[in-house]
């Protein structure tokens, strides 16, 4: 049924069915079998190399997927948490370090304080993984908090976190790719000068994975999650039990103990303040859950907050217990980037250096950072899909290519971090700073909206749900104020980034609106039949079969159809004349004199002669130039053929009363 009506007569072809509503509505539905739409015939490659890459696209990304196949692309909780919980919890691999790089600023003894931030952050993750929960509920469509806060505030706010969320989204990208390939750099310090090329590599690997779509990539990358958390837990175990059993410490962490007592004096909060920032990035991704809800199978808002509350239990583990082991085996070699990771030194002192478990540990950690950059992959398509159906972004990105993905905005995320590899060269700790700065701001307008919706809706529970948002609002915005000023000068980059982005999205939604007035037609306008004459003008450069096929289609779209031969040698143009009016009677050819040589110009100079000698007190015809075009039978042929057409095209497009019609000619017509 369609449009709420029963089907007048319908008659089924193989696979193909045809259904009748009324009068002049037919509805045709291709299956993938037996013959094919005029649309989906002309997509088909007709060159060597057209089939070729038809075959390599089909072997990296698979079959093509329907869209009634959509709801089987939807993904559980366990593949869910492997996608959209992978950076979040990779994050634990590389905060740690990123506190320990700024307390080690103010002596060794002020790394005891470690463990205290490492907890701090966390109390800030469970209050931003609750608010987020209630946003997964809430808001069970998806966009997270740019659909919050476009409820709630409009639409400048909502732009204000869709851009802050953008960039979080690339800079995971690039900041987990980075961090991977130091986990491998540390355990096969060979490699480090082969980082770049690693990570570009890597990026397009886990595009492509991503391109094969949600269910694939559940696949593909659920097993090095829980890999990384099974042998996570396994060394934060034996490391604990080593320390407090066992009373095993570092070589540096019993001079942290004696200077315990002078902490205060020697750390002051400005360098506590700075710590903090920098583990902040731990909470980087936690967003990513509430923007993706409806990738879930049924019910998509209860599995989502599910999920989102096991990964932030997960995270909390992780990262009070790296930084726990940390502390305590006194590890202090932080300084170069091109010394150990902070995690492989505590995987070196827990599974011993050069083991087997060592190696696998560091397999597992590398793993995971490299498709923690998996969860943007999913979350940042979506949301610009999400910001396209709103007009503001290029529409192209709402489109799911064959397998059900948002294929343009994962390339666009591939590409995009790949270039900050290359331009940072692949150094985490260049990156850092341009990260975690988007997503506290985001995360603020997130809750403030939440403020607002309970305000505004009332449900039971309401007041607890509302002191929850506006603890986490008041406690995310405190961080965004902290993260900004202590990363600064790096920080300016991404404030600065964000308006020109909401510039940007504000100008393409005037850009479409600007398009839809333009061509909007009222409802009540009737239009039974051509409003205008027409007439079709064919540039030609001979008389071959596609010229020959293009006057054929000139005649049956109009009554008026002239052809016009450009021409630098008029005793040519006498010879064309008489084999015109002997092979094509009734088609009159205009003959235009170029002394200069030119092509496009003179034609154009034609039709403005013609749209002149009209009478003026009858409208002007439309005029429909029908451009014959030659389709070469091989790729490389290619630019060998309609260069002139495509000038005439050039030339002519936006011309008033004048449409374009494209006539290609295949060698087997």
């Amino acid at each position: 049924m369609i449009g709420g009506r029963q089907p007048l007569r319908g008659r089924k072809l193989g696979d193909r069915r045809i259904r009748v509503e009324r009068p002049h509505a037919a509805y045709f539905r291709w299956s993938g079998k037996g013959m094919m739409t005029a649309k989906a015939a002309a997509s088909t490659p007709t060159t060597g190399f057209g089939r070729a890459m038809a075959t390599v696209r089909r072997i990296l990304l698979g079959r093509p997927l329907a869209s009634d196949e959509e709801i089987g692309e939807r993904l559980s909780k366990k593949k869910a948490l492997a996608i959209f919980s992978s950076d979040a919890i990779s994050s634990s691999a590389y905060a740690t370090e990123e506190i320990l790089r700024v307390l080690i600023l103010g002596g060794v003894a002020a790394l005891a304080l470690g463990l205290e931030v490492a907890i701090a952050i966390s109390v800030l993750l469970i209050a931003v993984a609750i608010s987020y929960r209630q946003v997964c509920i809430a808001y069970p469509t998806g966009g997270g908090s740019y659909s919050v806060s476009k409820r709630n505030f409009g639409r400048n706010a909502s732009l204000i976190a869709a851009s802050a969320l953008l960039i979080d989204y690339v800079m995971t990208v690039a900041v987990s790719t980075t961090s991977a390939v130091e986990q491998i750099t540390s355990a096969l310090p060979e490699l480090i000068d082969q980082r770049v090329l690693i990570g570009i590599v890597a990026v397009s690997l886990i595009t492509i994975g991503n391109l094969r779509g949600l269910r694939e990539a559940g696949n593909i990358f659920a097993i090095p999650t829980y890999l990384f958390i099974g042998s996570a837990f396994l060394m934060i175990a034996i490391g604990a039990f080593r320390i407090v059993i066992g009373g095993e410490h570092g070589d540096f962490s019993a001079g942290i103990a004696e200077q315990a007592g002078r902490l205060p004096e020697q750390v002051g909060i400005l360098l506590l303040l700075r710590a903090f920032a920098a583990g902040a990035v731990a909470l980087t991704g936690t967003e990513a859950i509430a923007t993706g809800v409806p990738a879930f199978q049924p019910p998509e808002a209860r599995n989502a907050a599910t999920t989102l509350g096991a990964m932030a239990v997960l995270l909390g583990i992780l990262f009070i217990g790296i930084t726990f082991l940390a502390v305590r085996f006194g590890i202090t070699q932080l300084t170069m980037p091109e010394q150990q990771t902070v995690i492989s030194q505590v995987a070196r002192r827990v599974y011993g250096d050069g083991t087997i478990p060592f190696f696998l540990f560091q397999s597992f950690t590398a793993l995971l950072l490299f498709l923690a950059a998996n969860t943007s992959l999913n979350a940042f398509p979506r949301l610009l899909a999400i910001l396209a159906g709103d007009s503001h972004m290029p529409r192209q990105f709402a489109l799911r290519g064959d397998r059900l993905a948002f294929s343009y905005g994962i390339v666009v995320l591939g590409l995009v971090a790949s270039a900050l590899i290359v331009v940072f060269n692949g150094q985490t700790h260049l990156l850092i700073p341009l990260y975690a700065v988007g997503v506290f701001i985001d995360f603020t307008i997130s809750q403030a909206g939440m403020i607002r919706h309970w305000l505004r809706e009332r449900p039971p529970g309401w007041q607890r749900r509302l002191a929850i948002n506006a603890f986490g609002c008041i406690l995310t915005g405190i961080v965004a104020v902290v993260v900004a000023a202590a990363k600064a000068p790096a920080s300016l980059i991404v404030l600065f980034l964000i308006p020109m982005l909401v510039l940007l999205m504000l100008s393409i939604r005037h850009q479409y609106e600007g398009q839809a007035e333009e061509l909007s037609v009222s409802e009540d306008t009737v239009f039974a039949g051509p409003l205008r004459e027409q007439r079709a003008v064919v540039p030609v450069n001979g008389i071959n079969r596609a010229v020959v096929q293009a006057v054929t289609f000139a005649r049956t779209i109009a009554t008026d159809v002239r052809a016009v031969y450009v021409t630098v040698d008029p005793g040519e143009a006498e010879a064309m004349a008489r084999r015109w009016e002997r092979q094509l009677p009734g088609v009159p050819l205009v003959i235009v004199e170029s002394p200069y040589r030119a092509i496009a110009e003179p034609f154009v100079a034609y039709l403005d002669v013609l749209a002149e000698s009209w009478p003026p007190d009858r409208e002007v015809p439309v005029t429909i130039v029908v451009l014959p075009e030659y389709v070469a039978k091989h790729w490389w042929d290619r630019l060998l053929y309609n260069q002139t057409a495509r000038s005439v095209k050039a030339a002519i497009v936006g011309r008033e009363h004048t449409v374009i019609a494209d006539v290609p000619y295949r060698r087997d017509h």
